[in-house]
């Protein structure tokens, strides 16, 4: 049985296996990505702070390519898929989080929920092809080498933690909400 906190998150599993507790994690800090983000309009999420560029908007958009990066195009090797495979990356390397002010607050939410249970529907099939944790990535890096799913799965913890600290102080200059 999941415990779900005071913010909506879903409280990692204390005695699991591996993959639970790693899955357990990245969804606790999926989860907490959404709590820093609920509740705000447009002006909320195309709030900055001091001298920074960053958003709580550009922040849910580029965790939409994070996603979609490391789960379909990393781990399954598959191509880019829309919009992220028309941008002129060289044009704007920072499309994602320019691009999020254009966006509505459900459309950035329903981006951000669709990335995150395909990213779900992708582990679930990399785990049935019975490699587990172990299985190297389809797509290789520019030395032949390639992460292994577990190195995906804790990365991807790493780059949610990472983020979160930066949208607990947007969210906090936007309304003064705290929390871990």
């Amino acid at each position: 049985m999941t415990t779900i906190d005071d913010h909506g998150r879903p409280e990692p599993p204390i005695a699991a296996g591996e993959i639970e507790t790693l899955l357990g994690f990245l969804d606790y800090q999926r989860a907490t990505l959404a709590w820093k983000c609920r509740g705000l309009d447009s002006a909320g999420l195309t709030a900055k702070v001091g001298a920074s560029t960053m958003t709580l908007g550009g922040l849910l958009k580029h965790m939409v390519l994070v996603e979609s990066g490391w789960f379909s195009r990393s781990l399954h090797g598959r191509d880019r898929e829309p919009p992220w495979n028309a941008i002129d990356w060289d044009a704007d390397p920072d499309w994602d989080w320019n691009s999020a002010a254009n966006d509505s607050p459900e459309e950035l939410f329903a981006m951000w929920n669709g990335a995150v249970e395909q990213s779900r529907a992708l582990v679930a099939e990399a785990l049935a092809n019975g490699g587990g944790f172990d299985q190297l990535a389809a797509r290789t890096w520019p030395d032949g080498s390639a992460p292994s799913l577990r190195w995906i799965i804790v990365h991807m913890i790493e780059e949610y933690a990472r983020h979160n600290g930066h949208a607990d102080l947007l969210r906090e200059s936007i309304d003064g909400e705290t929390g871990e």
